[in-house]
């Protein structure tokens, strides 16, 4: 039988607890050939918090972690007694179903993908109203014309004197109003 992949309910928060105890056990079990890799699916996001650029991870499925592993009685009891897993998604509590390759490969790529380039938190979108809150234009509104995601700037369209002026700002330079 060849390695397929699961999705595993796990209690919402512990996700990476939930796939280093399966790790854990995998090897205390001696069952490396039963598994393959065990993935909590995530990207990496930049975020502004107080004037300063942080990176954090943010989870593209909150709650769940995918296992790639051949299926029989010996491995279903591994997962299903791991502490914080709530069980298998999809097919019948005990004949669990895989996910399709498809479905696997798209996940995985999006993985790869957010290591490359890390993505706003905040995503903006032409026609939006938004606060400026740095720089010369501080404390006006605006309205957004244009996003560009690769260079993190925005092309605003802000109201002085009772004209629209476009503006060129960073995303760290606006909050939505």
């Amino acid at each position: 039988m060849a390695m397929r992949w699961y999705v595993v309910h796990a209690y919402s928060g512990y996700e990476k607890r939930v796939m280093n105890s399966l790790r854990e056990r995998v090897e205390l079990h001696k069952m490396q050939d039963g598994f393959g890799d065990i993935l909590v699916p995530t990207e990496e996001v930049v975020e502004i918090r107080e004037g300063k650029k942080r990176k954090s991870e943010r989870k593209f499925y909150p709650g769940y972690v995918l296992v790639q592993m051949e299926m029989n009685d010996d491995t279903w009891h591994l997962v299903k007694d791991t502490p914080r897993v709530l069980g298998f998604i999809g097919g019948t509590a005990d004949k669990p179903a895989p996910i399709t390759e498809k479905e696997a490969q798209a996940i995985l790529q999006r993985v790869e993908s957010g290591v490359d380039q890390p993505r706003p938190k905040t995503l903006f979108e032409p026609g939006e109203m938004v606060r400026v809150v740095d720089g010369p234009f501080a404390d006006f509104n605006g309205v957004v014309e244009e996003v560009n995601y690769e260079k993190n700037r925005l092309h605003v369209a802000v109201l002085i004197f009772g004209r629209s002026t476009p503006v060129e700002l960073g995303f760290g330079q606006v909050e939505k109003a």
